[in-house]
């Protein structure tokens, strides 16, 4: 295989040094074309309101969702398969949702994001523990999605590997509305609308979407309903933004992973006991935010509040055998809670020694609160049923924190950028479960963390930038992660510490003629007190501290118009996740105490060394033609590498044509995924302590469907 050295890796920045030296030797005419410039992306935690994302210290790609997207808009996942550094996977599962990673950080997850900040319209959806759901972002109201890595995502607190921003499209006087359609193979169905424009002094973007498979796999079919709406006014001399979500995922089957010899044997099937005990997860939860911003000359108010409440139901696949012990919570968890948050931000732009300066502060507190019972999976020998209660305990978990971030072009070719966060999370639980055999396990735990990050920015050319940047980072376990020892006893493991990060990235920015664009940079990562997978065994996951990780590598990403009907996107991504210390773990289902060593130096689990990404679009006339590549080196799935999954390169096609009427506009458009259908697996369960580590991707699959639009 392939690995870059660190020759490779500087020949990859020198490539673009290369891109506008090339393109300043051409000859310059009057009729040259002028470099297109996108709109302005807002992607710091210190939000500011003058600084193009070209001019920040920090990798950051936007995806802009149009009408001409030709997916089923049911996961992120469709907006995010070209970005550098992320692994996006869809799981074939809905119970479990996308699989999200950013240059390593959030891999273990074995269900939701966590390791990385997920935000939606502002308003954020991961909790103050850091861990968060992609399952309510509606991309059909989506405008863009935003995605930040490097030492920057850091000022967003707790648990920022990396930053997702989901941003729904401001309506504006004669936007269209629209109606969607899309269905294909498994008994796939999408059907959606989409309320957009301006009606007196409101504008507004509602979108209602409407989702349902059978699933790929045997016992994998679910259902999504989901609401996503927009409305704002001018008011007080500002912006007033009101942002509702709502989603509903009742029984999305859950399938579970599978063992190498049942991949062979038929990667379609579902473990025997996820349809012995009817395993499933169900999710409500409806939240709402309130965003008022207002600029006075060169100082901008910006004032955020937001609540909601989330409900989740899981059944397990634990046998009755180990319930019988007195300190086990059951096989199926119930949690029902309510969140809610303030954010405050001033921000002023002007001049220090005569050269610009925006200088942003702020704070924000956020709290969860969340009663967690767990019951019995069984009533006599009926299974995947809920019997006696086994854990009720109420878990509350709040956050504080305080930042500041400045940002000053201190001559005409070179600017910094500041930023300084602290945070401090504080963890509660109090047991109502107590019983002869079961004691008292109320406990709580403090972290607290300060990350400063800096980073400069060099323009060789107007379009040309170079930068550096640095700073420290900080993830606390989430309650998930607390809720269950490794040891199996009773109560929260308290014992684990929160990972601190060391980051450093070195880059390169050029942004061309006609929407050209080049982006490349070189990373490192040096983590203490890693977390990592313990066990994974019947659905539950524990987790540990490991000691020192380092994860480094290069990413690259091409946008490059071929003429005026066609045009090429390329992405790279090459990560090195590995063990810095030693440390010990169990080989064996036996196995009490860990006594097998993993050398320094080891791959991390759930981390493709390798990912690659081109797309070519051709659009002649009213027709849209595409084809795309998708490839991924092989991903090791547990801490002694004994097994992993393999590589795989994917080829999807696309297909649309476009009508348009006096009425309106129709499109209609068709996907092949997987066109050469081959056989993979679309991802891992990190440690699972049955072996059950891959759950395989579908083969050739077919979607067709329709969009009216009307003004």
């Amino acid at each position: 295989m392939f690995r870059p050295t660190p020759l490779a890796c500087c020949c990859a920045l020198m490539s673009a040094a290369t891109l506008p030296n090339l393109a300043q030797g051409q000859t310059p005419t009057a009729s040259a074309p002028p470099i297109e410039r996108l709109p302005t992306v807002q992607v710091q935690a210190a939000r500011g309101q003058q600084v193009a994302d070209v001019d920040l210290p920090a990798s950051i790609s936007t995806v802009w969702m149009d009408d001409d997207a030709n997916g089923n808009l049911a996961q992120v996942s469709e907006a995010l398969n070209g970005i550098p550094g992320v692994v996006a996977r869809d799981r074939q599962n809905l119970a479990q949702d996308t699989q999200l990673s950013i240059r390593g950080f959030g891999a273990r997850s074995t269900f939701g994001v966590r390791g990385v900040r997920v935000l939606v319209d502002g308003v954020p959806a991961t909790m103050p523990d850091g861990q968060g759901q992609l399952s309510h972002a509606n991309l059909l109201s989506a405008q863009r999605v935003e995605v930040l890595r490097g030492p920057f995502s850091a000022l967003y607190g707790n648990s920022s590997g990396g930053v997702v921003q989901v941003w729904s499209a401001d309506g504006a006087p004669g936007d269209p509305w629209r109606l969607r359609l899309a269905t294909g193979s498994d008994a796939t169905l999408s059907a959606g609308a989409q309320l957009r424009g301006q009606q007196g002094g409101v504008r507004y973007n509602v979108a209602a979407n409407h989702f349902r498979t059978d699933g790929w796999r045997d016992h994998s079919a679910a259902r999504r309903e989901s609401v996503n709406a927009r409305l704002g006014t001018d008011v007080g001399g500002g912006q007033l933004d009101l942002v509702l979500n709502y989603f509903d995922s009742p029984d999305a089957q859950d399938p579970l992973g599978l063992t190498r010899e049942q991949v062979r044997q038929d990667p379609r099937q579902a473990t025997a006991v996820a349809r012995q005990y009817n395993t499933r997860k169900s999710v409500r939860q409806g939240q709402a935010g309130l965003v008022f911003t207002r600029t006075d000359g060169a100082r901008t108010w910006r004032a955020m509040g937001y609540a909601g409440q989330r409900s989740v139901e899981q059944y397990l696949a634990i046998p009755p055998g180990p319930q019988a012990n007195p300190l086990h919570a059951g096989g199926v968890i119930d949690l029902d809670g309510g969140y809610g948050g303030l954010d405050a931000r001033w921000a002023w732009q002007g001049q220090w020694a005569g050269r610009p300066l925006e200088f942003v502060i702020g704070a924000n507190a956020d709290q969860q609160q969340q009663d967690r019972r767990g019951y019995e999976n069984f009533v006599g020998d009926d299974l995947g049923v809920r019997g006696a209660l086994r854990r009720d305990q109420r878990d509350r978990v709040r956050n504080v924190d305080q930042f500041a971030q400045a940002f000053w072009q201190w001559a005409p070719r070179w600017s910094l950028l500041l930023g300084l966060r602290h945070s401090e999370v504080r963890f509660r639980s109090d047991d109502r479960y107590i019983t002869g055999r079961n004691p008292d396990d109320s406990g709580s735990r403090d972290y607290d963390a300060t990350t400063p990050v800096a980073g400069v920015v060099f323009h060789p050319s107007d379009a040309w930038r170079v930068y550096a940047s640095a700073g420290r980072g900080f993830e606390t376990p989430t309650f998930n992660e607390l809720g269950y020892r490794a040891d199996g006893q009773a109560g929260l493991a308290l014992d684990l510490s929160a990972a601190r990060s060391r980051n450093l990235e070195l880059g390169s920015k050029w942004r061309g003629a006609g929407g050209a664009a080049f982006d490349a940079a070189l990373f490192r990562a040096d983590t203490d007190d890693e977390l990592a997978v313990a066990s994974n065994t019947n659905g539950r996951s524990t987790y540990r501290t490991i000691g020192k990780t380092r994860r480094q590598g290069v990413e690259a990403s091409l946008q490059l118009p071929l003429g005026a009907q066609v045009d090429a996107t390329l992405a790279y991504t090459y990560v090195r996740a590995t063990v810095r210390e030693p440390y010990l773990v169990c080989a064996g289902s036996g196995c009490a105490t860990p006594n097998t060593p993993v050398a320094a130096g080891s791959r991390l689990p759930g981390v493709p060394e390798q990912q690659w990404f081109g797309r070519v679009d051709y659009r002649p006339g009213e027709w849209q033609w595409a084809g795309e590549v998708v490839a991924s080196s092989d991903t090791v799935v547990n801490d002694l590498a004994t097994d992993r999954a393999p590589g795989y390169a994917l080829l999807n096609l696309e297909a649309a044509r476009r009508w348009t009427t006096t009425q309106g506009g129709l499109r209609v458009f068709a996907r092949i995924d997987n066109a050469l259908d081959q056989r993979y697996v679309g991802s891992v369960i990190v440690n699972d302590g049955n072996q059950r580590f891959f759950e395989p991707g579908p083969d050739r699959r077919y979607s067709v469907g329709a969009q009216w639009t009307w003004r």
